[in-house]
């Protein structure tokens, strides 16, 4: 008898925390301009990981409110169940919206700055081979390719080095900005003053506050849009040096894996991949071995790489 009544008392409790839990969220929801419960929040965590591969944590929920209620507000729509109602039925030009809404962009000229020597050794190493490919797989506004090309003029000296870069990015809207080539002039803070007066052209009147990467530097790169998710990619190797930084932190173990399986016959047997800070591929020792910081080489590659 006494277990029956602590079960119906677990039961009861169970209840009770259940009803709290709506009531408070409907307590929120009356302070919000658009509905959006728990519910929608899982839906949505599937369909970003569906979509894009990306791990949206628990704690989400208000940038998620934040970044897609512009997409409501702009929709005329007032529940999050209606929008994502909408891109269950397949609305392409939507979908592509709601991905770049959850997409993170931070990105900074020369950031984690010791890959760039090593990418300049890379490519002196291969001075007199040939065509040289470079892959930045996740270009964002730009930043990260604009300084693997600076890096190639400063490595052999000429603004028409034998490099070229294809720079992809799921986000059609970073791309649009990273092709443009222009940026506020506190973006090169931490650019020295060598690299601002060679490779940046600063704006005058109505672009005052504005610098623009030289021609001669985008002439180098080719931006396309690309999902790391999708079952085959439109690229064609070998690239010499993949960089790949601060992006597998947005997917889980087997996706990581999935992207760094595939990563393997596009790059060159003396190439190397490069990683973002937090980022270590331990359950992929079978395909990459480290040789310097968030550095990596394929298994059967022939060189090591410096630190």
């Amino acid at each position: 008898m006494i277990d029956g009544l602590q079960a119906c008392s677990a039961q009861a409790i169970g209840q009770l925390e259940r009803q709290t839990h709506e009531v408070i969220e409907r307590t929120i929801e009356k302070g919000r301009e658009f509905a959006f419960t728990s519910a929608d929040f899982e839906r949505v965590r599937k369909l970003i990981y569906g979509r894009a591969g990306i791990s949206l944590s628990p704690n989400k929920h208000e940038m998620v409110y934040s970044r897609l209620g512009r997409r409501l507000r702009t929709l005329g729509l007032s529940h999050f169940s209606d929008y994502l109602t909408l891109l269950e039925h397949g609305d392409a030009v939507e979908w592509e919206a709601f991905t770049n809404s959850l997409t993170t962009n931070l990105t900074a000229f020369f950031r984690e700055e010791h890959h760039f020597p090593v990418l300049a050794e890379l490519l002196q190493r291969n001075k007199g081979t040939g065509p040289i490919s470079l892959w930045c797989s996740a270009a964002s506004t730009g930043e990260e390719p604009y300084s693997m090309a600076m890096t190639a003029v400063e490595a052999f000296d000429t603004f028409k080095p034998p490099v070229k870069i294809l720079a992809t990015d799921i986000d059609t809207n970073v791309l649009m900005k990273a092709r443009q080539g222009v940026y506020s002039i506190d973006r090169l803070e931490k650019v020295s003053q060598e690299r601002k007066r060679r490779f940046f052209l600063r704006g005058k009147g109505a672009s005052s506050g504005q610098v623009r990467v030289r021609d001669e530097l985008r002439a180098l790169i080719e931006y396309r849009p690309l999902n790391l998710l999708d079952a085959s990619w439109s690229v064609r190797g070998p690239f010499h040096a993949i960089f790949c930084r601060n992006v597998m932190i947005y997917f889980d173990k087997p996706t990581q894996y999935d992207i760094l399986r595939k990563f393997v016959p596009l790059l060159h047997p003396d190439g190397l991949l490069f990683a973002g800070h937090s980022e270590s591929f331990h359950h992929a020792a079978d395909l990459f071995r480290p040789c310097g910081k968030t550095v990596y080489q394929g298994v059967a590659a022939r060189h090591t790489a410096g630190s």
